[in-house]
């Protein structure tokens, strides 16, 4: 099956400016999952779209995360992402919603019985990007039913909550690639980010307002642990690595 992209920087352009200055006619609750999660209709002028509304009054708390901070991780995994040049996370921005302030994203229309399993073997490019993304995110919670595939056969990865954190928290089901060696255009990649990491003032400023510094210190830190290896992430054996539920 031959891969398709999400990088049609116009409609990302488009897509943000809705869910920044939409106007919200719509709010449903999603009963799924263990935070208060809503899908939304934001419409500006003839343009309207669907999205998933995270408000932060609506997090339960964590014993290992900050309380209140699930809805800036949210944003802060798309800032990455976008510096990488890697656009399988939906649009997604921080704005006031009928419950305060959270993260509303763009909502997908995908086919509702795939996920990783299903996935993995015709986007296997998408994949190791996304295994790489998870390692320097330090994405804790990667579920299997967190891959989505639209109707134009693009990958999306949603559900990046609990992530950034400067203890090691990897846990997901992407462990197909284990001690492989990172494909050259990835580790350039990864390159690049570092160097924006270093140097793109803006892109500091943005994570600095979503992040504590040391949360910053720790992305930087796990991103040249992959450069200097050049090897996809290894089990740590002396925590758990899999996500539970895994689905």
């Amino acid at each position: 099956m031959k891969e398709s992209t999400n990088t049609n920087t116009d409609q990302i352009q488009a897509m943000t400016r809705v869910l920044l200055t939409g106007n919200i006619s719509d709010c449903k609750l999603i009963l799924e999952g263990s935070n208060y999660t809503f899908l939304v209709t934001l419409e500006n002028g003839l343009t309207s779209c669907q999205a998933i509304y995270k408000p932060k009054i609506g997090e339960n708390p964590l014993w290992d995360f900050p309380d209140g901070t699930l809805y800036k991780r949210e944003y802060s995994s798309y800032l990455v992402a976008q510096a990488m040049c890697w656009y399988f996370i939906p649009c997604t921005v921080v704005r006031d919603g009928p419950y305060g302030v959270g993260s509303f994203q763009q909502f997908i229309q995908s086919d509702q019985l795939s996920d990783y399993f299903s996935l993995r073997e015709d986007f296997d490019s998408e994949m190791k990007k996304i295994a790489l993304f998870d390692y320097i995110t330090n994405n804790a919670d990667r579920k299997a039913s967190h891959f989505l595939v639209d109707h134009n056969n693009c990958i999306w990865s949603i559900d990046h909550g609990l992530t950034f954190h400067t203890d090691p928290k990897l846990r997901t089901v992407v462990w197909d690639f284990i001690d492989q060696p990172i494909q050259k255009e990835l580790l350039h990649t990864l390159d690049e980010f570092n160097n924006r990491l270093n140097q793109d003032v803006t892109l500091n400023q943005e994570l600095g307002q979503m992040l504590h510094k040391d949360e910053i210190v720790a992305l930087k830190h796990r991103t040249n642990i992959l450069i200097s290896s050049g090897y996809f992430p290894l089990y740590d054996f002396n925590r758990r690595n899999f996500p539970w539920p895994i689905f």
